[in-house]
């Protein structure tokens, strides 16, 4: 194996499949990528066997072949090579050597046959087509809020629903949930989760592709297949029961509140500097008449902000974990919020002002006495 590529173009290429490169596993070959040199094209190829992601570049193929080399090493050299051409050259079964201009490197590779095959499309798929930018910020107001515990199985992913004329995402962790939705025409229903670390990775390689517009999703069963242009997504559909989300959805509300979104935040986010370590970054929100008073202490100190709102229905007393509501806010776009609560140890829901195009429901904390 011998090719020419610019050094750019194969440091951009490079950083694509850093994705599904495995960095805590027991067979290094998984620390690798796979390049394959063929007919003036190369692929690199990396897989953790959850996903294995494949990118074509051009590239002048003097020599075909293929190697494996460990991705960190391997990244790191072309990373700091001047921008200009690379020469990559096989040497032996067992080791590859990288040049350019002055710079000349030998690295060891790994065997080829112990690359695990990248998964194809199953028969009798479905293809789903997703505009790009409707894809990530679905993924963006959702994926926040799945669990970080693997033990939780699907509660780590994003359920995606696709009806006749909308399709929703929706993630939860046992104390808040995230819910958006857009409007999409589909043939026919589909319902899978994939992983929110997964379906994260994916939005950073489809914000990186400039030329790209939509993307191809191919269902099957037990993979998708999702390309974008000239790279190759290969993932795994999680399997069990996601929760009847819709049934833990409070329907009504005794409490409605208009806020501004920005300044909503802002204050939450110097609440929380005084919320009590330990005790849920608890912030305590107290509505009355047409004020909203924010409150939270702690040894060092406390501290009360205000904030004028429009309320429809009941004053109200209630206690959050200042960190849930403000990940929530910062995936907003819009100006104007609504509150939507019942009692003090009921969920708060967030809407937008007009329309359905996210919910968001935050578990309250109990409030200790003060």
């Amino acid at each position: 194996m011998k090719f020419r590529c610019n050094q750019q173009v194969l440091a951009k290429a490079l950083n694509t499949v850093s994705k599904a490169v495995s960095n805590r596993t027991t067979l290094p070959v998984l620390k690798g990528i796979l390049i394959q040199a063929k007919e003036n094209t190369l692929t690199m190829t990396s897989s953790n066997l959850d996903i294995s992601i494949r990118r074509e570049i051009d590239g002048e193929v003097m020599e075909e072949g293929s190697c494996v080399v460990v991705y960190k090493l391997f990244n790191d050299i072309i990373r700091k090579l001047p921008n200009d051409d690379v020469i990559i050259e096989e040497e032996g079964e067992d080791s590859v050597r990288i040049s350019s201009n002055s710079s000349e490197f030998k690295v060891i590779t790994l065997p080829v046959d112990e690359f695990p095959e990248m998964g194809k499309r199953e028969e009798n798929d479905h293809t789903l087509v997703f505009d790009k930018d409707i894809f990530r910020n679905m993924v963006r107001k959702t994926a926040f809020a799945a669990s970080a515990d693997e033990s939780k199985g699907v509660l780590t992913g994003i359920l995606t629903e696709i009806e006749e004329e909308k399709i929703s995402m929706v993630a939860l962790d046992g104390f808040r949930l995230a819910l958006a939705r857009e409007k999409m025409k589909s043939e026919r229903a589909e319902r899978f989760i994939i992983s929110a670390k997964i379906m994260s990775e994916i939005a950073r390689i489809i914000a990186e592709d400039e030329e790209m517009t939509d993307l191809d999703i191919h269902l099957g069963e037990k993979r998708a297949v999702i390309n974008t242009g000239r790279t190759e997504i290969v993932l795994r559909i999680m399997e069990g029961e996601f929760i009847k989300y819709r049934d833990i959805i409070p329907s009504d509300s005794t409490t409605r509140i208009i806020v501004g979104r920005e300044m909503f935040m802002d204050s939450i986010e110097r609440a929380s500097l005084l919320a009590k370590e330990g005790k849920n970054n608890l912030v305590k929100i107290t509505v009355k008449g047409d004020m909203m008073t924010i409150t939270s202490r702690s040894e060092e100190g406390n501290v009360k902000e205000e904030i004028a709102i429009d309320k429809d229905g009941n004053d109200l007393e209630i206690g959050f974990n200042s960190k849930y509501i403000i990940e929530v806010l910062k995936e907003i776009d819009e100006d104007t919020i609504t509150l939507h609560m019942k009692t003090s140890v009921t969920p708060c829901v967030v809407r937008p002002e007009e329309g359905d195009s996210y919910e968001y429901l935050i578990l309250p904390v109990r409030i200790p006495t003060m």
